[in-house]
Order: C-alpha cells, then structure tokens, then sequence
C-alpha cells in the first residue's frame, strides 16, 4: 500500500464535510497486472438527477525540494491514472487535489497554469487548517 500523503485526512475531512461519501481509501486500479492507487474514491448522490457522481481523488502537497520536479511527478501520476479510469471507470472523474497554497504559488499564474489548460486537469482546492474545500476547476 502506498504512503498517504501529509494532507490527506485534511483533504478527506473536507471531502466529508462538503458531503461526500468516502468509498474507497485508497481506490485500487488495476490493468493487466499492474495495480495503482489513487488516494481516494468518493461518491455523492445528486438528489434531482437520482445518480450518484463518482469522483477519484489524487492529493499532492507538492513537499519536495523542487516545484517543477513535484509538478512533473504530479501530471505524470494524473494522467497515467486518468488513461485507466476512463477505461475502467468511465463514469468516474479524476481530481488532482492541493492545498490552496500550492494552488496560489504554483497554479494560480504559474507553470501549473498552462499545464491544467493544456491537460484538461480536474483540480480540487482545499484549505488545510479549515478542512474545508475552496474551490473546483473544471
């Protein structure tokens, strides 16, 4: 199993609170016979449209010593898990989740910017401290 990340629980937490429901922890991919782990499953019932959203969840803090080395580790794990998920689990979407932060310094205007433009990427933005989330892109 996988090491979790030092936000975890406090991404957890705020999935929780915004009325998820936590269904896997982590969520098991498999193809051919290679297993991944994406950090979290989540579901949550959509009450007018009578189904459920099912959302993966892949958090990152963004801890090592190089920004742009934890962005590339970052778009390269996403998009490896996105490649399975829409084969497996086509009606399940995948979301890279960071502290607002990370959001601010690297996203907001940064490199991280162009590369969530041009890569489609689902983000998911949390705050640490209020457990709570911020804000969803795309």
């Amino acid at each position: 199993m996988p090491t979790k990340d030092r936000y975890h629980d406090n991404c957890k937490n705020a999935l929780i609170k915004d009325s998820w429901t936590i269904t896997h922890d982590p969520l098991r991919l498999r193809w051919g016979s290679k297993d991944m782990y994406v950090d979290l499953g989540a579901e949550k019932l959509l009450i007018a449209e009578k189904n459920q959203n099912k959302i993966a969840v892949e958090i990152k803090t963004f801890a090592a010593m190089s920004e742009v080395n934890a962005l590339e580790n970052a778009l390269g794990q996403y998009l490896l898990y996105r490649s399975v998920i829409s084969r497996t689990e086509p009606d399940r979407k995948l979301y890279l989740a960071i502290p607002s932060i990370v959001y601010a310094d690297i996203f907001e205007d940064g490199l991280g910017k162009i590369i969530t433009e041009d890569y489609q990427l689902l983000l998911l933005i949390f705050d640490i401290n209020l457990e709570e989330i911020i804000e969803w892109i795309g």
